[in-house]
C-alpha cells in the first residue's frame, strides 16, 4: 500500500507522514528533501541541475544536515522548476514508491508522481498558522513561487490542520490506512 500526503509548507507534511510511516511500520519518502539534495549538490558542487539529478550525483548529499539551510531554501524553487530535473525526480521517487508500503510526501505525490495510491491525503492549514509553524513568511513566498507543482487529486481526503495536533492527525490517518488496507 502506498499513501501520499501533499500540501503546502507549514502544513505538517513531513512531521505527519514520518511519524505515520513510523506507526505503520512503512517507509517514508521525503520528495522535498530529494529536490534539496540536488539544489545543495548545484550549490557546493557547482554541479548542472539536470546533470545532479539525472546522474544520481544528489545522492550524497540526502541527510545532510545543510538541506534545510537558508541558502538551499532561496534555491531550491529555481531547481525544482526545471520539468527535466522534475522528471528525473519523479523517476526515483516512483522506482522507491513500486516496492509498495510506503507512506510518501510532496507536492505532487498523489497526482502526479503515484496517481494510483490507495491512500491520497491533502493536508493544509490558515495561511497564519502556516506561516507560524514555519517561522517566516518566507514559506509562504516559496509556496507561491512552487504553486505550479502543487496539485491537489481528486480523489485525495482533505484534513485542515490548523486546530488539530499532529497526534490526532496521525491517528485519524492510521485508522485511514487499516480501513483500506
Amino acid at each position: 500500500m502506498v499513501v501520499t500526503i501533499d500540501g503546502p509548507a507549514g502544513a505538517g507534511k513531513s512531521t505527519v507522514a514520518r511519524r505515520l510511516a513510523q506507526r505503520i511500520g512503512y517507509r517514508y519518502l521525503d520528495t522535498g528533501a530529494m529536490y534539496r539534495a540536488v539544489t545543495l549538490c548545484v550549490l557546493l558542487d557547482g554541479a548542472d541541475p539536470v546533470e545532479a539529478a539525472s546522474s544520481g550525483a544528489w545522492r550524497v548529499y540526502e541527510g545532510d544536515s545543510r538541506l534545510r539551510s537558508r541558502e538551499v531554501d532561496a534555491a531550491v524553487s529555481a531547481v525544482a522548476q526545471n520539468p527535466v530535473v522534475r522528471q528525473a525526480m519523479r523517476e526515483a521517487q516512483r522506482s522507491f514508491l513500486a516496492l509498495g508500503d510506503a507512506v510518501a510526501e510532496g507536492r505532487d505525490i498523489g497526482e502526479v508522481v503515484w496517481p494510483q495510491a490507495e491512500l491520497k491525503v491533502w493536508l493544509d492549514a490558515a495561511p497564519e498558522i502556516r506561516a507560524r509553524r514555519r517561522g517566516t513568511e518566507h514559506a509562504l513566498v516559496r509556496d507561491r513561487a512552487d504553486s505550479a507543482q502543487t496539485k491537489v487529486a481528486d480523489d485525495a481526503v482533505r484534513v485542515d490542520t490548523s486546530q488539530l495536533s499532529i497526534e490526532a492527525v496521525v491517528t485519524d490517518l492510521a485508522r485511514l490506512v487499516e480501513e483500506r488496507a
